[in-house]
């Protein structure tokens, strides 16, 4: 887990290694929310880079017999 300072002006780094493993570059923009009493994240990504993402994806739903 990796610490970081908040700025006077409220701003954190965020570590190289941390911005490598989730491919953030510079201005980017990362949605933030507030869940359970911590801070996260999240990398928003252009719409084409997110085609096929869901390749694969099983999408076969388990019914009962008595269904259709």
């Amino acid at each position: 887990m990796k610490a970081v300072t908040v700025s006077p002006k409220y701003q954190v780094v965020i570590p190289k290694e941390v911005r490598d493993s989730m491919g953030i570059v510079a201005g980017q923009k990362i949605q933030m929310l507030t869940y359970r009493n911590r801070i996260e994240l999240i990398p928003i990504k252009p719409m084409k880079k997110m085609k096929g993402f869901l390749q694969g994806l099983d999408t076969e739903v388990k019914r009962d017999k008595d269904r259709i």
